[in-house]
């Protein structure tokens, strides 16, 4: 069976009767000019080597070479085969702290990008690194949420990453062990499939016991990373129109990166901490994820097909030399023969 791959674009063939049509029109309006210098038989006689064939055969070439091309940029095939593959990988749950101290500056530059911003870079580089592996997402403050459930789809991935904010959801503080708690629930029931949560945070857990939790998804054969984001001097958490989060003694409030608690989270999760600050953090993180082995996610069907463009760029590439070679005028060597009577005059 014979289709293509982009058949929107054979649409483009109409404009060969478009192409041909110009052209009449233009060599009609030099028959038109030709007349005001002379009688076209006596103007004939002043030019013998122009040839009144040539142009016609050369726009049929043309006209071949466009159309050859049009259909190479429709993607012809032929047959079609079903073939299955399996796709190796891993899953990873993200879980993604959207308390308001993620507002705070990543740097103890305060005028850098905040540690949500610095936060979903990093996700989204990370996840530029994926192949066949699942990702699923999870935001957290005073309680977890599903932002996402477990896909392939990477590209639905970075549009759900795209729009989080703070304000995504509706009670504040911070309870990572919550978040470990829902993503290590989150994952397939498939007990090959090897499984790693990576929690990115500045490590401010006011809420619940996150080392237990880490502890807890371990014992279930689920890594649990943490990339630490923000800055160990600290910063004012800012809420918009210039102000910043203030205590009950209106001082603004301090944020710091609590890089002792993020550690024992990824310690107690038998996973690894990161700086999230680090230029070589996702690399160091997709280092660690690399040495977990990869399993049989899914086995997906696709029909296969025969690709026959190499074929009509062959007959393309022989119509452009024959076009490069084709002269508009008369060729000296045939004037010695006569086609089309018995004797010369």
């Amino acid at each position: 069976m014979f289709s293509f791959a982009y058949p929107q674009y054979l649409y483009l063939l109409l404009l060969l009767p478009v192409v041909a049509l110009l052209f009449w029109w233009g060599r009609a309006a030099r028959r038109r000019n030709l007349v005001t210098y002379g009688r076209p038989e006596r103007v004939a006689e002043l030019a013998p080597d122009v040839s009144p064939y040539k142009p016609w055969a050369k726009l049929g070439l043309e006209l071949l070479l466009l159309a050859l091309l049009i259909v190479v940029l429709a993607r012809p095939r032929a047959g079609a085969s079903k073939t299955q593959t399996t796709v190796h990988g891993i899953e990873v749950m993200v879980a993604l702290d959207v308390s308001n101290s993620m507002n705070a500056s990543s740097t103890d530059n305060h005028q850098d990008i905040s540690r949500l911003q610095r936060a979903k870079l990093l996700v989204q580089k990370m996840m530029e690194t994926f192949k066949d592996d699942k990702v699923g997402l999870i935001v957290f403050a005073g309680n977890a949420y599903m932002r996402m459930p477990m896909t392939s789809d990477l590209s639905s991935a970075k549009l759900f990453l795209s729009d989080i904010t703070t304000n995504i959801v509706p009670t504040q503080g911070t309870a990572i062990g919550g978040a470990v708690a829902l993503a290590a629930q989150s994952f397939s029931q498939s007990k090959k499939s090897q499984k790693t949560i990576i929690v990115i945070t500045d490590g401010e857990n006011f809420e619940d016991d996150a080392v237990g939790a880490a502890h807890q998804a371990a014992k279930q054969g689920i890594q649990v990373n943490v990339i630490g984001v923000g800055s160990t001097e600290g910063g004012a958490i800012p809420m918009g129109n210039g102000a910043f989060l203030l205590d009950d003694d209106g001082v603004p409030v301090t944020t710091r990166l609590n890089e002792k608690m993020a550690q024992e989270i990824a310690a107690s999760g038998k996973g690894v901490y990161i700086n999230g600050g680090a230029s070589d953090a996702v690399q160091t993180l997709r280092e660690t994820l690399e040495k977990l082995a990869k399993t049989d996610l899914a086995t997906v069907t696709f029909n296969r097909h025969d690709e026959q463009f190499p074929v009509f760029t062959a007959i393309a590439i022989v119509v452009l030399i024959a076009l490069i070679l084709l002269l508009e005028r008369k060729n000296p060597w045939l004037d010695r023969y006569n086609f089309f009577t018995r004797n010369r005059q």
